[in-house]
């Protein structure tokens, strides 16, 4: 017998049998030729005169509404690097279906060949017309920053950066599902993340806001312990503003070194560098605070394995494998913060709206009941998309950015509604064949 295939040989089998993974199909009956008189000339030209009087028609007469750009410049893909905007095509189109299976969201991968964060931001704001929101993807850091900065300045539409905002949002989630296990509150716990790319200077901007005191926040990158002491803090100032503004205001103890005497008594490690094992030693967890909290979410490989940090007593691990339990994944996060934005066509997103998103996820997991092996629902438990799209539309229908503000009842039956959809459709394309089954 031959030896089993891998993941990825079968996903560039897969991909050459279906040709890519996403495809638009109409959403409107199509009787005869006759039709296209409504759904195109003459009578589409009403519909455009209609807009043209008052561009916001164009979330109501169009797919506008639920149409959103995986965007990217292929200059940082998850684990491949800087791979350039073809290459990172299946990628998008993986976001893509995502997008539709947990969110019934239509969203389009689409790659540009832009290099400087001008014309990235430039390109953006030229497709503003087409689309209810951009969600940027894969693209390097510190430039995320910035052209995630502008962008939500200068757009009218939702714009979200995932590997920033999904990722800090669903650590949060998870995050205080693990205070309230272990007994712990938002003030007064000292947490070390390790690693400072976009995902970990997100989430330490996105704890300060949702409270954390930032002088109990430590961050650990390449060099060691982030203090304004550090010898590279001028050149931090010129090329990286978002990580000298944290080695400004956190680490108020001023611990110098790197994660060993950074983790000493600390009670949370959130990890987010480089896939280990060994990255995080044992040791480092028996210095933290008794019953730590230990995220280690590099992929394909966490920094320790969860055996390893709970041999070294910590009393909640989580990993962003979906093999292990408690997957801190941003997929629970994206679909639906795009779900209710897009059903109260939004004029943006903010900070609080993924905090907003991150409550949500975690008040769903304590009603399903907290436990060191459960911190944060799963992919396959679809209810909660809705649920957290509701939090979301009422939390932008609070701030004012709703164009269509509406309440949380209405968002929740509404979500439930296109999300079910979407998998009812998808289920009856599979039994009549027109998704082709897999060939292998």
């Amino acid at each position: 017998m031959s030896e089993p295939e891998s993941l990825g040989e079968l996903a560039v089998k897969y991909s050459r049998y279906y040709g890519g993974k996403v495809e638009t199909i109409p959403k409107v009956p199509v009787r005869s030729l006759r039709d296209f008189a409504i759904w195109y000339t003459p009578g589409v030209a009403e519909v455009s005169r209609a807009i043209e009087r008052n561009k916001e028609e164009s979330f109501h007469l169009t797919n506008r509404w639920n149409t959103i750009a995986v965007i990217t410049n292929g200059s940082r893909v998850l684990g491949l690097g800087n791979i350039g905007p073809e290459a990172s095509l299946p990628v998008m189109e993986g976001k893509a279906l995502i997008f539709k299976f947990l969110g019934g969201v239509d969203a389009f991968p689409l790659p540009v060949r832009a290099e400087t964060p001008e014309k990235f931001i430039e390109t953006v704001k030229t497709l503003e017309p087409a689309f209810g929101g951009f969600n940027l993807e894969d693209i390097s850091s510190p430039e995320c920053f910035y052209v995630l900065e502008r962008l939500m300045a200068e757009l009218q539409v939702p714009v979200w950066h995932d590997d920033q905002l999904g990722t800090a949002a669903s650590t949060l989630a998870a995050l205080i599902s693990s205070l309230k296990l272990t007994g712990r509150s938002v003030k007064g716990s000292r947490v070390v993340l390790l690693g400072a790319g976009a995902a970990n200077i997100a989430t330490a901007f996105l704890l300060e806001r949702y409270g954390f005191d930032p002088g109990d926040l430590i961050l650990v990158d390449t060099k060691g312990v982030l203090h304004p002491e550090r010898d590279d803090m001028d050149s931090l100032m010129l090329r990286n503003r978002w990580k000298y503004e944290l080695a400004i205001k956190t680490n108020r103890s001023r611990v110098k070194g790197g994660l060993e005497e950074a983790l000493i008594d600390a009670d949370v490690l959130i990890a987010a560098s480089k896939p280990g094992p060994g990255v995080v030693k044992k040791e480092h967890v028996k210095a933290m605070a008794k019953d730590p909290i230990v995220f280690a979410l590099a992929n394909p490989v966490p920094e320790i394995w969860p055996w390893e940090a709970k041999d070294a007593g910590a009393a909640i691990i989580a990993t962003g494998r979906s093999d292990f339990p408690n997957q801190v994944n941003n997929s629970l996060v994206f679909p639906a913060v795009f779900r209710g934005a897009l059903d109260v066509r939004s004029r943006g997103i903010t900070y609080d709206t993924a905090i907003a998103a991150a409550t949500e996820l975690a008040r769903c997991a304590e009603e399903k009941g907290l436990n060191e092996n459960y911190i944060i629902p799963t992919m396959e438990e679809w209810e909660v998309f809705p649920r957290v799209a509701a939090s979301v539309a009422k939390q932008l229908s609070d701030i004012k950015l709703a164009r269509s503000p509406t309440s949380y009842e209405e968002e929740l039956v509404r979500a439930n509604e296109i999300v079910k959809r979407t998998r009812k459709v998808i289920e009856m394309m599979l039994e009549i064949r027109a998704i082709k089954p897999m060939p292998f």
